[in-house]
Formats: structure tokens, sequence, C-alpha cells
């Protein structure tokens, strides 16, 4: 008997060969193949395809090891460096796949995504095939499940998917879309070219693409004139879409559905994303990078949806004159959306031109950029002085509002009695450098205050200041919010910071003349769709008919705030008020810090950490990035210490999350905070990884 033919009880052969068990899945066939150790994996999938006999293409599969969760890329490589004996069994499968995509704007669509690149790389591969710029806010989320819901069938609100004839685009150039609802079905494809030395794809107006759209996308539906799909806001039809959808009702539900993001440095496959399921694709980290009407039409839309839908389902919190406010907006959003484009594209050049110049300012703050003229030239920093009413709510000796005069220079903040003894020694001094500011405003109640608190050795100190008015508390609140990041009034973003508190203070206000709204309240308005479910009970005593009309009223009165203005530069005031929201851009995780005896939150933003109460969301201490020496993980018992110049090292273990979540948003921010204008456009993918994957 020959000796390949000798089994040993290893299940090795007697010449050192051994049955490598694979499964084809295109196939559903199972198939063994004889090897040795010393074989490479491109050579075992060539002896599979010649074992096979198929015609077929198969330059798009790879091996994939279920029990290590590890793509065999490396084709060089041999099954032995691999580590992989005759007890592995491996599948031969496509490394694209369909994945069910949920957008910001809650439309479905089927995408076929490489599953062996990692999360970075699919997202980024996603968003150049969307033309949506800067990818690396986005991110994909595991769809939160209601606990008051049973399991239901396979996404009740999807519609039937579109299959559609056309070429395999993959990773280089775009991928293959294929969308769901009742848009008309096609190919959505870019070769994802957005640098801004070309022409500009969109009217800054109202989002049309722009004549020459046809050498960005070739025979894609947007050079057709048809970017409705992705780029223009649909109106919610009913709402009882509201109704369905899952709604957290704590800050512990919100730190939940925070545990859901993917691991940006892993691929699908070894997260057990399965072929066909539905991953949500968001704006992860709230810092908009050079955010523009002329090349982002598709971006600020899916900003606009992400930020609607927070509001609506009420992630983010705010109060009934801003929710009026929001809900105008919607409603003039929504009914320029469904007017023809033709009746945009023929304003004149320069209606567009001035459109352009009214965006310029939101440009700079959606943005976070600086620009060199705003000021001018500084030789002085601007400083405030004014009587402000101050109040300490933790000190019993100060029951009410005390008036002060009050000086603002640099980052400090001095009260005295009177104007006289401002020479002499304050009797109160609060410097703002890394404090909380979060306002409180009521428009119709003629309310102008701001909360701070500001970080002291054991915690943080609570203050509130007063103003009496509207343009004594925007200046105020401006040098307030520069002063917290250590800058002062001299910065270029102080007067824009102070006209945009304004311009968002102005469309809060109502009519003097209730009884005057420019237009019948029979008008279609659906407010069960413009307003949070939690504002519709407030009435709940009322008539349906009553509480529509009055809800109706409201937001008509609040839309002649905002009626002139074009459709972009609406979507863009929604998104600049959202991040005006005192709950924006903070995503919560459940904690417990060492040293403490029980488990509270820790909020992370673009610049800072904070450690929050768990019932009440209220800040207790910060810290902010631009201190931050270093940060380091310890995997094993899932700890995130951080250390700082000046104060103490913060420690916290993180509860019902993976460590890795917590520790991918800080070292995110870090990498965000890199990105500058005159860059190349071109992501540091190496950088990312580094500040973000850690050592597992």
């Amino acid at each position: 008997m020959a000796l390949d033919g000798i089994r040993m009880p290893d299940g090795c052969y007697a010449d050192g060969t051994w049955e490598l068990k694979m499964h084809v899945t295109d196939l559903k066939r199972d198939v063994s193949l004889r090897v040795t150790g010393e074989i490479h994996i491109g050579g075992v999938m060539l002896k599979l395809v010649e074992k096979l006999d198929v015609k077929k293409d198969w330059s798009d599969h790879a091996l994939w090891w279920e029990k290590k969760k590890t793509w065999l890329l490396k084709t060089h490589w041999t099954l032995d460096k691999y580590g992989i004996q005759a007890d592995a069994r491996l599948l031969f499968t496509p490394q694209h796949k369909l994945l069910r995509l949920q957008l910001p704007n809650m439309k479905h669509m089927k995408v076929k995504v490489n599953f062996s690149d990692r999360v970075f790389k699919a997202v980024s591969d996603i968003c150049k095939t969307f033309n949506i710029r800067h990818p690396e806010e986005l991110s994909l989320l595991r769809k939160p499940r209601d606990p008051k819901k049973k399991k239901k069938k396979l996404e009740e609100a999807d519609e039937e998917a579109l299959e559609l004839e056309g070429p395999m685009l993959t990773p280089g150039s775009a991928s293959e879309i294929i969308f769901i609802g009742p848009v008309k079905g096609s190919i959505y494809s870019s070769p994802g070219l957005y640098s801004k030395t070309m022409t500009p794809t969109y009217d800054s107006r109202d989002g049309s693409p722009l004549s020459p759209t046809t050498a960005w996308f070739g025979d894609s539906p947007l050079s057709e004139g048809n970017p409705s799909i992705l780029a223009v806001s649909q109106p919610i039809s009913s709402p009882d879409i509201l109704v369905k959808l899952y709604k957290p009702q704590s800050l512990l539900d919100k730190a939940k559905i925070n545990q859901g993001w993917l691991d940006s440095s892993r691929s699908l496959m070894e997260q057990d994303v399965k072929e066909n399921e539905v991953l949500l694709l968001r704006f992860k980290y709230h810092s908009f990078f050079d955010l523009n009407p002329k090349y982002d039409a598709i971006r600020v839309n899916q900003l606009y949806e992400q930020a609607k839908w927070a509001i609506l389902i009420e992630e983010i919190e705010c109060t009934e004159e801003e929710m009026m406010m929001f809900a105008a907006l919607q409603y003039h959003i929504n009914k320029l959306s469904i007017m023809s484009s033709d009746h945009h594209m023929n304003n004149s050049e320069k209606e567009v031109d001035e459109v352009d110049a009214a965006l310029s300012d939101l440009e700079i703050t959606l943005e976070g950029g600086k620009t060199s003229n705003t000021l001018g030239d500084i030789t002085s920093i601007p400083e405030l002085a004014d009587y402000v009413k101050i109040f300490k709510p933790k000190k019993l000796t100060l029951k009410s509002h005390k008036q002060y005069w009050c000086t603002f220079k640099d980052i400090t903040v001095s009260c005295y009695k009177t104007k006289e003894e401002a020479h002499g020694t304050p009797a109160l001094q609060m410097n703002l450098r890394g404090c909380e500011v979060t306002p409180d405003v009521n428009i119709s109640g003629q309310k102008f205050n701001i909360k701070l608190l500001i970080p002291v050795a054991d915690g943080m100190n609570e203050i509130w200041l007063r103003c009496d008015m509207e343009k004594q508390y925007a200046p105020w609140m401006a040098a307030c919010r520069l002063a917290s990041k250590g800058k002062t009034m001299a910065d270029s973003s102080y007067n824009l910071e102070v006209q945009n508190i304004l311009s968002f203070l102005k469309m809060q206000h109502m009519n003097p003349d209730p009884q005057y709204i420019a237009e019948p309240i029979t008008t279609d308005i659906n407010p069960e769709c413009l307003v949070s479910p939690r504002y519709l009970k407030k009435y709940k005593n009322k008539q349906p008919g009553f509480i529509r009309d009055l809800i109706s009223a409201r937001i008509l009165e609040a839309h002649q705030n905002v009626a002139q203005m074009s459709l972009i530069e609406a979507k863009m005031r929604f998104i600049q008020a959202w991040q005006s929201l005192p709950e924006f851009g903070i995503t919560h995780f459940l904690a417990k810090f060492q040293g403490g005896k029980r488990e509270e939150l820790i909020g992370i933003t673009y610049n800072r950490l904070i450690r929050m109460d768990a019932s009440t969301g209220d800040a207790i201490k910060t810290w902010r990035f631009s201190n931050m020496k270093q940060w380091n993980v310890n995997w094993e018992i899932k700890m995130v210490t951080v250390e700082f110049a000046d104060e103490p090292s913060l420690a916290f273990i993180c509860a019902e999350v993976d460590c890795k979540v917590v520790h991918e948003f800080i070292g995110g921010y870090i990498f965000l905070s890199t990105r500058a204008k005159d860059q190349n456009e071109s992501l540091d993918e190496e950088m990312f990884y580094k500040l973000t994957s850690g050592w597992v």
C-alpha cells in the first residue's frame, strides 16, 4: 500500500499531508483538499477552484476561518504560519456582500460592501459612492432594540428591494447600490471625486446639481438631475412612523444605544455582521469639517435628517420655543423640497451669489474653521463690562440673584458690588477655562440665563449669570463659550458666535400679533409629524382638532422668521440650531469611576470628557482634551486611564460596553482635531488606527 493512502490517528496521512475541510458558500458545497502546512493560501485557493471545475469569476472570493474569526488575506502566508491544522474549517466566500443600510434620513438601501475591509475603509468607500465628503465623521451602528417590543420579522418597515441590472463596482471606484422603497430603481455610482479645485457640483441655493454634473458622475442618476434620493428631504408621511420608532427614555437608554458602534479597525465579518443585516450609517463624531453647500448637498441633507430625527424621537432635549422653531424650519424645508427644481434653477446668478454670501458665516460656524479677516488687525483684547445678576445655588446666603458690576477680561469674569469699585479687589472672580456653559433661555418670558459649572479641586462650582436682554446675553454667552475653551474675545470666531446666538434667538420669536398668520391653518401642515410626541401630550385633554389648529398656528407664527430662507440655508440653520442645544454632541457611556461607589456616566464630546450624574445628567467634573497628556487602556479589566498636564489622572471602568468603543471615541476626536483646510483631502488611515485601535 502506498504511504500517501495511510491515515494516522491524528488525521494526517503518512506522507505528511492532511485533509483541509472547506465550504464554498456560493455553491453550498463542502470540499476537502489534501494539503501540507507548507502550502500558501494562494495555492490552496487555486487547488480548490481547480477541483470545483465551475466556470465562474472567483476573483472576489477569499478564505474565512470561522473559529478564529479571521480573513486569510495574506495569500503568500502558509497554512503553518496562520496556524491552520486538520481540525480547521474554512469558508470560501465572496468578500463583497449585501448590507442593508439605514441612512440618517431613515431610508433603507442595499449596498454591496467589502466584508473583509476594516469598517473605517468600508465606510469611506460607502461615502465615496454617496458623494459624502469627510467619511471619517461617520460610522456604522447596530440597530437598537426596543426592550418593550418582541423581535419581529425582518424589518417590517422596509419595502421590497429593487433588484437591478448593473456593473459590479468594487472599492476604489464605488459600491453597488440597490434602493429599497418607492424610488425609481437605479445603480447609483460615483468615483467619489470632491476636490474643491473642480467645478461645484450643487447649486448653493437649493442643492440641485449644476450642469457640469455629468463630468462628475457619468451615467449615474445625479448626472440626470435626479439627486432626490439622497440630497432632498422627504416629508414624514404619517405620525405612525414616529410612534413605531424606538425612543430612549433616559440617559441610560442613550448609553445602551452607544454600545452598538462597530469597531472601526476590524472588518464586518470579524464583528459577526451577517449578509443582509441592517446597520445604521450615522454621523458618529459631532465635528463637521468644511461643510460647504456647493459640494455637500447630500452631506448637508443627511446631517439635517439626523438632526431632525434626533429631535423628533427626543434623543436630544429642547425647549418648547425651540421645538416650534425646529418645526417651522422643517415645514419650510418640506415646502421647498417638493417644489420642482426648475423653479430654483431659473434664479439669476445675482441671487445665487447673494445666497453664497449669506451662507458664508454658517459655513465657518458649522465647520469650526477660522477666518483671517473677521476682526481685522487686533492690537488689544476686547472686554465686556456691564451690570449682570449673579446666583450661586449652593450658597445659602444667596437665595436670589444679586446684581454686580462685572468685567470680562481674557477668560476671567470679575464681579464688583458697584461700578466705582471696579479698580479694587473683586467680590467674586471666576476663571472660565474648562467650565461647562449651558444656556437657559425663554424668549417669551424674557429669561436669558447662562449656567456655568466651573472646575475646582473637588468637582464643579455652579454659578448662574442673568442678563436683561438678548443684546446683552449674546456677547456674554459667546465670551463664556470661548473662555471655556481657553480662548479670548480676540479670537476670530467671537463676532460670528455673537451673530449666530442672535440669529438663533431671532428664529424663536413669535409674531407680536398672534392673530396674524401668513397662511391659513387649513393648509396641510400635519403638526404631528413636525413636533415630538412630548409636546403633543401637553394637550392630551383637548380635542384633537383643537390641538392640531393650536400647534399649527404656533408653527406658522414661527415660520414667519424663516420664510425667506433658501432651501440649503434653512437646512444649514437647522443644523446650526441643533448644535446650539445644550446636549448636542455628548455621547454617553455607563462607567464606574475609580474611587466611586456607584455607576455614573462618562460623556465624550469633540473637546472634553464629562463625568455625569446618571439620573439627572448634571456634570460633576470636566476634563479638556487640550490638557490631556495621554490615555491608556487596561484591556483585561476594561479600565481607561487618562493623564493630564496639571491635574490628577482620571480612571474609569466601562460598564456594559467594550472599552474599545470608548477608546475609539477619544482617539477619533483627537484625530479629527488634526484636520486642516490646507491638507491633502486624502485620509491618513494609519494615523486613525494608531489613535483608535489600541493593543488588542
